[in-house]
C-alpha cells in the first residue's frame, strides 16, 4: 500500500515539477543496498566534489578493482541542479553491481563554456586515478550524462584535449552514454545558450558531432522521441556523423518519450517507462 501511495504521489509530482520529481526519487532511493561515500574533491573549487555509490557486500579493495565505474554527469542547462538532485541515479548504478560516481561541476554564469567540460574531464581524471581504492575497475570506466550532462560527457569522449590536459586519455574510456542530449545545435538556437558558450574562440568546437571519429570509444545514445527540450534529431545526427565514419555507436529512440524519461527511468519509481535502464546494462556488459 505505502509503495502504491508513493507511485501515485511520484506520478503527479512528475507531471507537474521538476524539483519534486528529483526528490521523490531521491526519497525512494533512500538506504538502498549501497555503501555511499560523499563530497570528495576531485579539484580545488567548492562545486569539484563527487560521491562514490558501492554496491553493499562489494568491499573497496587497493588491489585490482573488479567492479565496472559508471560516471553520470547530472543535466540542468549548464547552469542548475547539483550532484545532490541525483542520488537515486548513483543508488541505481550501485544496485545494478557497478561503481557509481556522480560528480557536482561549475555552473553558468559564474563560469562559462569551456569551464565546465574542463570540470568533467578533471573529475574522469580522478576516478580514473582512484577507481580501484573503491573496488572499481578503471579499465571498464563509461561516462554518462543525461542533457547538459550528456553534452559533457560526449563531449570528453569525442574531443581528445580535455583528458589529455589532466594528464589522462580519452582512450581510458572503455564506453560514453547519452540521454537526451544536445551535440549539434548551431546556429545557438537562443540569447541564454550564446550566454553559456561565449566563452568558445569557435562555436564548432562546443558541438560534440564536430569530433566525431570511428576510434572514439562505444557509444550509446538514447532519447525520447516526444522530447521537446532537446530535438531528438541530436543524438539522430551525431549517431549517422559516427557510422559514416566507421564508429561504434548504438541508437534508441524511445516512441513518445519525453526529455526526462531517460533520466527517469534510473528511479525505482519510473521502471515501467522507456527500457532505458535495461539498454545501458547491456551496453554495459557488452564491454568487458
Amino acid at each position: 500500500m505505502k509503495r502504491r501511495l508513493l507511485v501515485v504521489v511520484a506520478t503527479l509530482l512528475l507531471a507537474n515539477c521538476a524539483n519534486l520529481q528529483l526528490f521523490v526519487a531521491n526519497v525512494a532511493s533512500a538506504g538502498g543496498p549501497y555503501i555511499l561515500t560523499q563530497n570528495i574533491a576531485y579539484g580545488r573549487e567548492p562545486r569539484q566534489k563527487l560521491d562514490i555509490y558501492r554496491p553493499d557486500g562489494k568491499p573497496a579493495t587497493t588491489t585490482q578493482g573488479q567492479l565496472p565505474v559508471v560516471v553520470f554527469f547530472h543535466g540542468g542547462r549548464w547552469s542548475e541542479d547539483s550532484k545532490d538532485d541525483y542520488r537515486f541515479v548513483g543508488a541505481t548504478l550501485a544496485e545494478h553491481g557497478w561503481l557509481g560516481i556522480v560528480p557536482s561541476y561549475r555552473l553558468y554564469p559564474k563560469v562559462k563554456f569551456p569551464a565546465f567540460v574542463e570540470d568533467a574531464a578533471l573529475a574522469v581524471a580522478w576516478v580514473q586515478q582512484h577507481a580501484a581504492a573503491y573496488g572499481g575497475d578503471p579499465r571498464r570506466l563509461f561516462v554518462m550524462g543525461h542533457s547538459a550532462g550528456a553534452h559533457l560527457a560526449l563531449l570528453i569522449t569525442l574531443d581528445r584535449r580535455y583528458l589529455a590536459a589532466v594528464g589522462s586519455t580519452a582512450s581510458a574510456i572503455r564506453g560514453a552514454i547519452g540521454l537526451s542530449g544536445p551535440y549539434d545545435f548551431l546556429p545557438y538556437p537562443t540569447d541564454y545558450i550564446k550566454g553559456v558558450f561565449a566563452g568558445a574562440a569557435d562555436p564548432l568546437d562546443t558541438q560534440p558531432i564536430h569530433f566525431a571519429r570511428a576510434d572514439a570509444p562505444p557509444i550509446l545514445l538514447v532519447h525520447g522521441g516526444a522530447d521537446e527540450m532537446v530535438a531528438t534529431q541530436n543524438s539522430i545526427s551525431l549517431a549517422a556523423a559516427l557510422e559514416r565514419l566507421g564508429g561504434d555507436v548504438t541508437l534508441k529512440i524511445y516512441q513518445g518519450g519525453s526529455h526526462g524519461d531517460t533520466v527517469a527511468g534510473f528511479s525505482n519509481l519510473r521502471r515501467e517507462g522507456p527500457p532505458v535502464l535495461d539498454d545501458v546494462a547491456r551496453f554495459i556488459a557488452a564491454h568487458p
